[in-house]
């Protein structure tokens, strides 16, 4: 099973958002904290548990640039790597 990592794309399951697509921004055991840029910034994470998402193991060009130099994902960046991806 593939290892559910910061910057993937994930897309929720269950909730009122269900279908919404979301980047991963933190994992903690059970749960993982998602963003989008605009309704839920990276300052105040979607909180969900593993089973409510569906991980697309792909983390987008702008986001790992990021994470490689050691810099904190921005909501500017989670918003284009998800427009690139829905368009």
């Amino acid at each position: 099973m593939k290892e559910l990592t910061a910057g993937m794309f994930a897309r929720s399951l269950a909730g009122h958002d269900k279908g919404k697509l979301y980047i991963v921004t933190a994992v903690d055991g059970e749960f993982v904290y998602l963003a989008d840029g605009k309704i839920r910034p990276t300052a105040n994470p979607k909180k969900k548990k593993r089973r409510h998402i569906q991980p697309e193991f792909t983390i987008p060009e702008i986001i790992s640039e990021s994470l490689a130099s050691g810099q904190v994902i921005q909501d500017e960046e989670i918003r284009k790597a998800i427009k690139t991806k829905e368009v």
